[in-house]
């Protein structure tokens, strides 16, 4: 019968938003297009008022020009969303519609009034649940099969009475469109919720993005210029004492501080950069540039780890030997990279002191900053002194990462 459904109404829950083709937002179900049931519509209503008889402004005319104009506004009124239109108002409009539609079988004499019946019951099984619209199709189909086998109208030598019964066919039809448009539209619900949910995951990836960036910017940034700042201070402090030894002190730590700012920025800013090198360039790059070289082995097949791994070991290392350069200056550090079949091991060892500790804040990040990216990777980690070997009083940081 070609029956359709308004689900804009259903659909926007979801939130305004452009054409599914525009982007993400509310999806209307595929339907037939709404002039075609128009048409179907306006060519019954055309039809019956061509070839029904008889028609006219008195008598029985008038009587049927009166039932073809109330089964026409039935017919119309199926164009009406469910929106607008309650169950319990629906219901009383099709009870009247195909009681008007029989009523027109029985009081016409020719003509095509029957169509009213059919349309009307096949729209029956779409729009009522189903118990209502079966026994309304049983109740339309005794009522026009009534007319034609008690010959209560003009017309019943045309038609046999079994016609009648076939009204309640098209009630199948109606069921079964109603049950295809309901797959289609869980099918979209089902759809739109998975999108939304990508949508949120997405916003919250880029939040905690977020916070990593800036935990990382804090890192590097603020404790190393509040040192910066306070031996700036101190070095004022001291130009009005005249002891130009100790201003040339401070101010020697403070270049200090700058320098391995910079060399920490650029460490940070080459590990969050989403085209940054694999891990092993990267932690070798870095540890040449910390001043130990040839201080890196590797064990293993070498493997591509995700970004993310990289980035957050990467992250552990800088912070290691960054401690390993503040707390034990002169020190022989040792970096170990080891690719295992289920796991990535990274050990930065470095041994005692062999010069002065230089006196500052650290870089903020320290072992619990370390645990918090370990366990974003579903690692652990392990740091402590070192209490045996050549590197014996130094300090040690391993992390295991799964992958």
């Amino acid at each position: 019968m070609g029956y359709r459904r308004d689900v804009s109404a259903s659909a926007s829950a979801a939130g305004p938003g452009p054409a599914p083709d525009s982007g993400p937002g509310p999806r209307v179900a595929p339907r037939q297009d709404p002039r075609l049931h128009w048409a179907v519509t306006l060519a019954v209503i055309v039809s019956a008022i061509v070839t029904v008889r008889p028609l006219g402004v008195d008598g029985r005319g008038l009587v049927v020009a009166a039932l073809i104009a109330v089964n026409a506004v039935a017919l119309m009124a199926r164009h009406l969303s469910e929106s607008r239109l309650p169950p319990r108002a629906a219901l009383v409009w099709l009870t009247l519609g195909v009681v008007a539609a029989a009523a027109l079988m029985g009081t016409a004499r020719t003509g095509s009034g029957y169509l009213f019946a059919y349309f009307l019951v096949g729209h029956i099984g779409y729009r009522l649940p189903l118990g209502q619209a079966l026994s309304l199709a049983a109740l339309a189909g005794l009522l026009c099969s009534g007319v034609l086998f008690f010959r209560l109208g003009p017309g019943h030598e045309l038609l046999p009475w079994a016609v009648g019964l076939t009204v309640a066919a098209p009630v199948v039809a109606g069921i079964l469109s109603r049950s295809r448009q309901r797959a289609v539209e869980a099918m979209i619900s089902s759809a739109e919720s998975a999108e939304r949910a990508a949508r949120a995951e997405a916003r919250t990836s880029v939040l905690i993005e977020r916070a990593r960036i800036a935990r990382d910017v804090h890192d590097v940034l603020a404790h190393s210029l509040a040192g910066i700042n306070m031996q700036l201070e101190l070095a004022d402090a001291l130009l009005d004492t005249g002891d130009l030894e100790r201003v040339r002190e401070a101010n020697s730590k403070a270049h200090s501080l700058v320098r391995e700012s910079l060399k920490q920025a650029q460490w940070t800013v080459h590990a969050l950069r989403e085209d940054s090198l694999p891990l092993l360039e990267s932690l070798t790059a870095m540890v040449e540039s910390s001043g130990h070289r040839d201080a890196l082995t590797v064990t293993g097949t070498v493997r591509e780890l995700p970004a993310q791994v990289t980035q957050n070991l990467l992250r552990i290392a800088q912070e290691a030997l960054t401690n390993a350069a503040r707390h034990a200056p002169g020190s022989d550090v040792r970096v170990e990279l080891t690719f295992q079949a289920g796991s990535t091991t990274l050990k930065i060892r470095n041994g005692p002191a062999t010069d002065a500790a230089t006196a500052g804040v650290g870089s903020g990040m320290g072992l619990i900053g370390m645990r918090e990216r370990v366990a974003l990777l579903s690692g652990t980690i392990t740091a402590g002194p070192v209490t045996e070997g050549h590197a014996q009083g130094g300090w040690q940081v391993e992390a295991v990462i799964p992958v």
